[in-house]
């Protein structure tokens, strides 16, 4: 069995060449679970698979990281095979982010008579949540204001950070040494993000041997990260991921 993490897009919010952070798990070719949904990542989705995700996580309410799912909502609720399919793990404590971002709105269709989430199975998390018989830990990042953004990891396989300052005692944790490590990084951080300086002060060599780079700020940033010896994901690009360890005893 062969696991994949597909980068759909890996640009900051202001680098619209290099598509919204998204990427989506992907076992034997089939996607899994899309992470994120950005302005143009259902395109990028819909592209590279043909089909409407089958799950979603969320790791924070920034619209470079939600704005598309009001276009998801659409193309859920006016087919009825798909209303309710597709599920959409999320943080309990980001719902009211969520639901003020994306849900609230008076009328969410001109006709009336619908609910944001009827087009959706909602699947509040705290701990993180099982998938196809896989258990995902959800984990606090650091990103803006404490509480409001939360990474993911599948034991043994892969840590994805979404927007993040440095967190090397979460990551130590969750990231076992074949662990790939999906993490935010630009080439100057912000009171937000995390910039190489930031890596390469903060992390272990350990850890930072299994870093993937992402959400940088254009082409020529992702060169100059490559350039100090780190390896950046492209637009587009797979990567090959260890196979999961069997769900712990306690999980869920």
């Amino acid at each position: 069995m062969n696991w994949h993490l597909k980068f759909l897009g890996v640009g900051a919010a202001h680098a619209v060449e290099l598509g919204s952070s998204a990427v989506v798990l992907e076992r034997d070719g089939t996607p899994i679970l899309l992470v994120d949904c950005g302005p143009d990542t259902l395109d990028r989705y819909m592209a590279a698979y043909g089909a409407l995700p089958p799950a979603l996580f969320i790791t924070h309410t920034h619209m470079d990281h939600v704005a598309g799912l009001e276009r998801l909502f659409f193309k859920c609720w006016f087919d009825e095979r798909l209303r309710g399919t597709t599920r959409v793990f999320i943080h309990a404590g980001l719902m009211p982010w969520l639901q003020a971002r994306v849900a609230d709105y008076p009328g969410v269709l001109a006709e009336g008579g619908v609910n944001f989430w009827e087009a959706f199975r909602l699947v509040p998390c705290t701990r993180g949540f099982w998938l196809d018989s896989l258990w995902f830990d959800v984990f606090a990042t650091r990103h803006h204001v404490p509480g409001t953004s939360y990474g993911l990891a599948l034991d043994g396989s892969f840590a994805y950070t979404g927007d993040t300052r440095p967190i090397p005692e979460v990551l130590a944790r969750h990231a076992d040494g074949a662990t790939l490590i999906a993490h935010d990084c630009s080439l100057i951080g912000n009171p937000s993000h995390t910039g190489i300086d930031d890596i390469d002060r903060e992390y272990p060599e350990s850890l930072r041997q299994q870093m993937i780079l992402y959400h940088y700020g254009s082409a020529a940033d992702g060169a100059a990260l490559a350039a100090r010896g780190y390896r950046v994901a492209d637009p587009g690009g797979r990567i090959a991921l260890a196979l999961p360890t069997l769900p712990r005893a306690d999980a869920g």
